[in-house]
């Protein structure tokens, strides 16, 4: 697992994010909503474009559904042939890499983001998540922070993956465990 980064927060009720950043995450969901969440599929260039601007890392050339939700694009990514499924999340709020022909396949999340439950003002805390080279997370799958998952690895549909899960291994259930 990687380390984490905590946030400095007095208060469950207070914002880690300043104003400039909420104002790009505003902005950022309208042009995604009004630019890309329509577009037919063979528009993928487009949104790889739009994602770029608002400052993605992308090698190659990626496909991510008009579907895909991204929080914070400038902490994703993207490497040639990676693929963001229908209605996937990257709840990018750390790091998200996603390796060359990795698949996130429909309605998975992964989520960089949780609190420092021993703290009482509960700071987020943030994780890196690797995806490597060909590796498959499966439908309604869920990535916890902090997690890599190793070339050709696969994630079965539903697992919650908690720990990092090494190259060539399959894993599913809750929590995810090896399977043979």
């Amino acid at each position: 697992m990687t380390a984490s980064k905590k946030f400095q927060q007095t208060s469950p009720y207070e914002s880690p994010w300043s104003i400039r950043s909420r104002l790009k995450r505003f902005l950022w969901e309208i042009t995604w909503n009004l630019l890309c969440r329509h577009t037919p599929k063979p528009f993928n260039p487009w949104r790889i474009f739009v994602l770029r601007v608002f400052g993605s890392k992308i090698q190659g050339t990626p496909f991510v559904h008009q579907r895909a939700k991204i929080e914070i694009p400038e902490n994703l990514s993207l490497r040639h042939r990676a693929c963001l499924g229908d209605g996937s999340t990257t709840y990018s709020l750390g790091s998200i890499e996603i390796g060359e022909g990795a698949t996130i396949a429909q309605e998975a999340y992964l989520c960089t983001g949780t609190h420092d439950f021993d703290d009482p003002a509960l700071p987020l805390m943030t994780g890196q998540i690797r995806i490597a080279k060909r590796a498959f997370v499966g439908a309604r799958a869920f990535i916890m922070p902090g997690v890599h998952i190793g070339e050709n690895a696969i994630v079965g549909a539903c697992s919650v993956v908690t720990r990092d899960v090494p190259n060539n291994t399959t894993v599913s259930g809750n929590p995810a465990r090896t399977q043979s």
